[in-house]
């Protein structure tokens, strides 16, 4: 062991240059994977927490009604409303129905705008719709209520918060994409680099190479102090991507997201230690594929 330990810190001594752009590239490119991972986790615990509370609106028709299945001048009458409810009730895909009076939306139209008086004195009661706020068995199963209602007489419109979430989480999921696609390259670039890196040390060596082959020295005595290389650089790399992650948990996540938007269910340290272990893996399968290619024309006498 002493004689692989001592040619791995020689060859990195020899190639020091090289292994320090080593280390930048796998830290940059591991510390963009670990950041997509972790943005693909917080997407997920958005999804189920948003989802879960998603409601369908149906807005019945009032006086000054213009679209949906209102008769101009005329608001629902008790029977189309009783109608509506009876539908949404029946409907399986629905758990629970409530039915919010014109009073109950004034009273949260004034706490919404209760800095604004302007706005306040000139909305009344009567400019108010009533609704039912329908919530779903499974927020993914909703089209069925939509359709059910919007057709039916009373009913202006029907409004599923599921078009509002979808798009937002159609961007979040691109910037997702984007981040593990640009690190992706950047791991093909870090696994080329530890390839040339390699096949330059092992080049130089390779006099050395071809005696040991010649006096029954195994592949693996051979190759071991080149692993041992490309692994400590791979490895540097990790260890600086999971600090730099640990950082942004800390300072980023826990000292300011948490404290300001404490709505949302932020990611914790459970999900940073499964990115990292991730990273660790990841680490010691670009270091050792590449260097097995690159030694490989070198172990033949």
């Amino acid at each position: 062991m002493r004689h692989t330990f001592s040619e791995a810190w020689s060859g990195l001594r020899r190639n020091a240059s090289m292994t320090l752009a080593v280390i930048v590239t796998m830290w940059v490119s591991l510390t963009l994977f670990g950041a997509g991972l972790l943005v693909a986790q917080q997407v997920e615990r958005l999804k189920d927490d948003w989802y879960d509370r998603v409601e369908i609106s149906v807005f019945l028709c009032v006086a000054d009604s213009r679209g949906g299945n209102c008769v101009a001048g005329e608001g629902a009458t008790d029977a189309q409303r009783s109608d509506i409810e009876q539908t949404l009730k029946s409907n399986p895909e629905v758990a629970e129905v409530f039915y919010e009076t014109k009073e109950q939306a004034y009273q949260q139209f004034r706490e919404y705008y209760a800095d604004n008086d302007p706005i306040l004195q000139s909305t009344t009661v009567d400019m108010m719709q009533d609704s039912f706020r329908v919530k779903l068995k499974d927020p993914e199963e909703y089209q069925g209520v939509v359709s059910a209602v919007s057709g039916m007489p009373g009913v202006e419109q029907v409004q599923d918060l599921r078009k509002i979430l979808d798009p937002m989480f159609a961007w979040l999921n691109l910037a997702r994409w984007a981040t593990v696609g640009l690190s992706v390259l950047l791991l093909l670039a870090a696994a080329l680099q530890i390839g040339n890196t390699i096949r330059l040390a092992a080049y130089s060596r390779r006099r050395e190479i071809g005696i040991m082959r010649l006096v029954g020295a195994s592949n693996w005595y051979i190759m071991l102090p080149f692993l041992l290389e490309s692994l400590i650089a791979a490895v540097g790399g990790a260890v600086m991507a999971c600090l730099t992650l640990a950082a942004v948990q800390q300072f980023v996540v826990v000292g300011r997201a948490e404290a300001e938007i404490q709505t949302i269910r932020w990611i914790d340290w459970a999900n940073v230690g499964w990115a990292m272990a991730w990273l660790a893996v990841l680490a010691v399968v670009l270091s050792i594929i590449p260097t097995l290619i690159a030694t490989r024309r070198f172990l033949r006498v």
